[in-house]
């Protein structure tokens, strides 16, 4: 199934129906006079985050999305059926936008959260709502009120615990396939990766998800290379494993380049916790390992560890760091939630 993230539509919930004018006039029946019902309420347009979806694949192809409109009161004081409405189904971690791209709707995080994004016209009122001491035959209903349409945007942001960032080539694809069930492509060309890739790994009693993006060169975020519209995706992350190939001349101009690149995206990124890697040190002998590190420790804030994807050779030690922060995270969370009483509480 093709990947995609991003999706423009066109939703329009339903017209209400209009009210009847309608009279009784049947033979023998007492009290006689006007019949007319209201109209039914217009469908809504309404937007639920489902199980077994991982893209927005469906809205490319079809991008139009209306509710059935009321149906219009009848005689006899019926009113008409309310329209059909339009259930928009999305994976988890999908966001709402206006069409400005920028004003957030709605935001996705579980299975089974639902919104009303627009509701339907209200039905109009028939010529029996309008009877009164006063006026004994009403000829006039009023009109079904229309629907509300625009144009959204859908934006998903994958849920991932930890992301994956880095150089093109740096290894993140080779780093993903070899602690996970994943299947990324794999070449030893720039660029491989396309689209966003998820690993479910576990290391001892824990399991957590990996997230692989595309890589990102110096001037991503003005739309060089492939850009940094993938970043999103590493936003909701906890901790963003950072992996520098070990076999490039300099190693702190690697890490530099990827700094810029998040300090420019915003959102957070550049202050999220960050496990630095230097990868492919299967191609490197002991000194050249020891030189590296010791020229990237001074610019680092955080972790540093050396390892190897294609070998195996250090991974565990980087899984244990992830395990790490995910659950100082938890104790975070938890901490926060506690009220004052519980936390000045002691044993």
């Amino acid at each position: 199934m093709k990947f995609l993230d991003q999706a423009r539509i066109f939703i329009k919930s339903g017209n209400g129906g209009g009210g009847a004018v309608a009279f009784r006039r049947e033979k023998y029946v007492e009290f006689g006079g006007p019949a007319g019902g209201n109209g039914g309420r217009g469908g809504d347009v309404i937007v639920e985050c489902v199980d077994g979806l991982n893209t927005l694949i469906d809205y490319r192809y079809m991008q139009h999305y209306k509710a059935d409109a009321g149906i219009g009161g009848m005689g006899k004081d019926r009113t008409g059926p309310n329209g059909e409405h339009i259930v928009l189904r999305v994976p988890v971690g999908t966001q709402v936008f206006e069409e400005d791209n920028e004003t957030l709707l709605a935001d996705f995080t579980a299975v089974g959260q639902k919104i009303i994004l627009l509701t339907g016209g209200n039905g109009g009122f028939g010529n029996a709502h309008f009877k009164s001491s006063s006026n004994r035959a009403p000829r006039h209903a009023n009109p079904g009120l229309p629907g509300i349409e625009k144009w959204i945007w859908l934006r998903l942001k994958l849920i991932a615990d930890a992301g994956l960032v880095g150089l093109p080539n740096a290894g993140k694809s080779t780093f993903l396939s070899s602690v996970s069930a994943a299947k990324p492509k794999i070449a030893d060309y720039p660029f491989t990766t396309l689209h966003p890739n998820l690993g479910v790994v576990r290391i001892g009693e824990k399991d957590f998800v990996l997230a692989d993006i595309p890589g990102l060169i110096e001037g991503a975020h003005e739309g060089a290379g492939i850009g940094d519209r993938f970043l999103g995706h590493v936003e909701r992350c906890v901790v963003n494993v950072h992996l520098i190939d070990g076999t490039s001349e300099d190693v702190v101009a690697s890490y530099k380049t990827i700094r810029t690149e998040l300090n420019a995206y915003g959102n957070g990124l550049a202050d999220k916790k960050q496990i630095v890697v230097l990868n492919k040190i299967d191609a490197l002998t002991d000194e050249m390992v020891k030189e590296k590190l010791a020229a990237l420790r001074p610019v680092i804030k955080g972790e540093l560890l050396a390892a190897s994807a294609a070998s195996k050779k250090g991974v565990d030690q980087v899984l244990f760091a992830i395990v790490r922060a995910l659950d100082q995270k938890k104790l975070n969370q938890i901490e926060a939630e506690k009220t004052p009483e519980e936390k000045q509480w002691s044993p």
